[in-house]
């Protein structure tokens, strides 16, 4: 049965066409619990590369990428699509260029360019011919300052070809690498390079070779080797096989309790990068499952650059839309200006769902109040919880009203928690979940218990310890948790989303601190956008001394501690930040996912600024 809607006074959700929670707990002696859904997993394709064989041959002339073309000063232009068929007969040509230069498993081709029709067609290409790809954040040779991750990356794999589009952009990256041997694909000419352009490759005449790869291809051959994010250090090598992102696409169909409407073309936009697998997994495979068109979007939930994504929705009406928490504050502010483009975006929208972070409480009220004065009623609103190492394994796939769950595990999924100081950790099996990192056995065997399990380092609890069904909440890393000195556990995780609610829309991400102290401080960075429209300044070291915003945050927090019962929750100090997030640090991933550890070590005098005894004029100090 699905959860109970709490508030009977709103308009009911729209329905959401997904079998009801049906889980087995088993309970150990020692606190560890496992978790099964009842839900079975069905049959899976043979390959990501068999299933863009099968969508092309189904719909050859449908939209299956669209992206607007470039213009003079960062501009965009008019949509330009490929269609399945096109995309399919330019990866078989790459296909067989690859092939014919003796490419195999062991000869990966390096991707830098970001999401582009060009970049999923080397991508696809690469699959066909049974050659692993390796996309690389686009931060990492255009935002780096030594292009160390790069470097490390580029180490790992040891590729024989590297893609770069927009050659120019990616002359002085490129020139960082070691490129002996190691063949450079463009589709825009390098000055004093050597480079192979683009439109060769897809000349190349495919023969049998493509077919014969494609054959060889099974659940157990590498797709891809996504890099982690390097946070805590230097990226590592995902092993990503064809069956995990095929056991995710049947894990999601075994829950649907309709067919698809054969006559409804799935439209996606999508702006997170292809280089982690929310969008370039989970996201692009289940739009080409669905046989959809994925419209590509240059914009970004970041001061400037989200009216192109605006723009862009007002192009498209889609049934779902899966996007970044950040991605959301930015979509109900503009839609709460434009009606308009309200009613456009909710008019078909069946489903909403985040991932990567929890999604704040104010902003999913306001996303509810939008769509109740679009469409009458409210969106579902669901969440998939997973990791690189694992692909999704756990989706909340019912109605609910509580935000911050991360649902019940896929069919065929296994969760074990396990008890680890006040926390449980979640450990997770199942046919999504990588075999390793690529030639890191040491890493391999330190991340798997001795069940076969992968430690995630997160921690998770029941929502209802009496009806387990009701799903999981996150609890937290565990390794980012802390005591103060008074022994008070502080869950960071959870505190720092309360936090950035309680201070919307000025405060859009922060560190929360506080080891071994005896209050909690936080590290914060303003919404740029946001703290404008309260002080008229766009510089964020104007922004961060300005008194109205001093006092905005001293405000908002001084209500939110009135609404906590002890130290574990309460914020006592403030810092505000001008300085954005480093990649170069380790601050940040390019989704806009902050470690907090990583900022902590690389800001400690600012920390130290936090706890000190007489604080500094720049710290904010809350009653």
């Amino acid at each position: 049965m699905n959860v109970q809607v709490k508030n009977t006074n709103l308009p009911p959700f729209r329905p959401l066409p997904q079998k009801a929670p049906s889980i087995a707990v088993r309970k150990m002696p020692d606190g560890t619990v496992y978790i099964d859904s009842n839900h079975k997993l069905g049959a899976m394709h043979r390959s990501i590369a068999h299933l863009f064989e099968e969508r092309a041959r189904k719909h050859p002339e449908r939209n299956f990428i669209g992206e607007r073309a470039p213009l003079e000063g960062g501009k965009t232009g008019d949509w330009r699509f490929i269609t399945y068929g096109e995309a399919h007969a330019r990866a078989n040509a790459i296909a067989q260029a690859l092939l014919s230069r003796g490419f195999n498993a062991d000869t990966p081709v390096m991707i830098l360019s970001g999401n582009s029709i060009l970049h999923a067609t080397m991508m696809l290409g690469a699959m066909l011919a049974g050659v692993p790809v390796a996309p690389v954040s686009v931060a990492y040779s255009l935002m780096s300052g030594d292009h160390s991750k790069l470097k490390h990356i580029f180490g790992v794999t040891t590729p024989k070809m590297i893609f770069a589009e927009q050659g120019p952009m990616y002359a002085r990256a490129l020139a960082a690498l070691p490129l002996d041997g190691v063949e450079v694909v463009t589709a825009t000419t390098i000055p004093d390079r050597k480079t192979t352009a683009y439109s060769d490759l897809i000349r190349t005449n495919p023969g049998p070779d493509v077919s014969v790869s494609l054959d060889r291809i099974h659940h157990g051959t590498t797709a891809k080797y996504l890099f982690t994010s390097g946070s805590t250090g230097m990226p590592k090598g995902v092993v990503q096989t064809h069956g995990m992102m095929c056991a995710v696409i049947a894990a999601q169909e075994a829950l649907r309790t309709e067919a698809p409407d054969p006559n409804e073309v799935p439209q996606s936009l999508e702006w997170m990068p292809w280089n982690h697998i929310s969008a370039g997994n989970i996201g692009f495979n289940g739009a080409m499952n669905g046989g959809g068109t994925i419209y590509l979007d240059a914009g970004k939930p970041l001061p400037g650059m989200f009216d192109e994504t605006i723009r862009n929705l007002r192009d498209i009406t889609p049934l779902g839309i899966g996007t970044a928490p950040i991605a959301f504050g930015w979509l109900c502010d503009a839609m709460e200006r434009d009606q308009s483009l309200r009613d456009h975006f909710f008019a078909k929208l069946r489903m909403a769902g985040y991932g990567g972070a929890t999604l704040s409480q104010d902003i999913y009220e306001r996303f509810q109040s939008l769509a109740i004065a679009a469409v009458g009623a409210r969106i579902p609103m669901t969440t998939m919880y997973g990791a690189t190492e694992t692909q999704g394994v756990t989706v909340v796939h019912w109605l609910t009203e509580r935000v911050g769950l991360i649902g019940l595990p896929l069919p065929g999924i296994t969760l074990k928690l396990v008890p680890n100081g006040t926390k449980l950790e979640v450990r997770v099996k199942g046919p999504t979940v990588t075999p390793g990192y690529h030639k890191r056995p040491d890493l391999t065997k330190a991340a798997f218990d001795d069940e076969g399990f992968y430690s995630l380092g997160d921690a998770a609890k029941f929502m209802d310890e009496n009806d387990p069904a009701q799903g999981l909440v996150f609890d937290g890393r565990v390794t980012e948790d802390f005591k103060l000195d008074s022994g008070t556990w502080v869950s960071a995780g959870t505190l720092r989303a309360h936090a950035v609610a309680a201070a919307s829309p000025l405060v859009f991400d922060c560190v929360v601190c506080g080891q071994d102290k005896p209050f909690i401080g936080l590290l914060a960075w303003p919404s740029i956008a946001a703290a404008a429209q309260l002080c008229g300044t766009h510089d964020p070291n104007e922004i961060v001394a300005q008194p109205q915003i001093r006092e905005f945050v001293r405000q908002k927090f001084a209500l939110y501690n009135k609404a906590q019962g002890g130290t574990s929750t309460r914020v006592k100090r403030v810092i505000l930040m001008a300085e954005p997030p480093s990649v170069d640090g380790h601050e940040i991933t390019d989704k806009g996912y902050v470690n907090q550890r990583a900022t902590m070590d690389r800001r400690k005098a600012l920390v130290d600024k936090l706890f000190a005894a007489v604080p500094e004029p720049e710290v904010i100090e809350i009653p």
